[in-house]
């Protein structure tokens, strides 16, 4: 990310340059283009702080929330709903192995918005499914589609987008439940999906 970040301001200044230096003054007072370009970087940064320091107090309100919620045992309830799904998804998982209770704990934890909370259980489902993998270096079936729906990921409670709308002074910041709900389930729908088609195609080594 840190060449990728690079290569984007390393552009802008090529551009911003080419265009200075074929910049004529017109008569009436206008910023040249590298005075805009410091401009907007000055402007961008105090912008960024101001939402930073504005996204403090949401976002530990909700992280709040949810910690409460997690300890009521919510994420124990939400991980007994889904595991009749699971144990069908991943035929592979014996029921009871640590890889599934950690992959059920991962997804529940991201369903609530608790992405720390649910990375550590994405590690260690992963490190567990790897002790079920006949084929040492190379994905399994399983890996390949918990990967998947953990990247497009079925979520409840978007907390942090919903901090982001408060914190910018949306004046109904939770507006985006029903929609980021159906957008995700579709998301999900279509990554599962996509793995059991591409699984056809490709195979797996002796």
């Amino acid at each position: 990310m840190n060449i990728v970040f690079f290569i984007l301001v390393f552009i802008a200044f090529l551009v911003t340059a080419w265009r200075q230096i074929h910049w004529v003054s017109p008569k009436e007072t206008v910023s040249s283009p590298m005075q805009e370009l410091g401009l907007g970087m000055i402007d961008a940064a105090a912008s960024s702080v101001t939402l930073a320091l504005g996204l403090v107090g949401v976002m530990a309100l909700f992280l709040g929330l949810m910690k409460v919620a997690e300890v009521g045992g919510l994420l124990s309830i939400i991980a007994k709903l889904v595991r009749p799904l699971m144990v069908r998804a991943f035929p592979d998982v014996p029921p009871q192995h640590p890889a599934m209770g950690a992959m059920i704990m991962n997804m529940s934890a991201n369903a609530l918005g608790l992405g720390n909370a649910a990375t550590p259980f994405g590690i260690r489902a992963m490190q567990e499914l790897d002790k079920l993998n006949p084929h040492k270096g190379t994905a399994t079936d399983a890996m390949v589609l918990f990967l998947a729906i953990n990247t497009s990921s079925v979520t409840l409670l978007p907390t942090g987008v919903i901090a982001l709308r408060a914190a910018t002074g949306s004046t109904d910041p939770a507006g985006i439940l029903p929609t980021t709900l159906f957008a995700t389930i579709l998301s999900t729908t279509v990554a599962f999906l996509a793995v059991k088609f591409y699984r056809r195609f490709s195979s797996i080594p002796e």
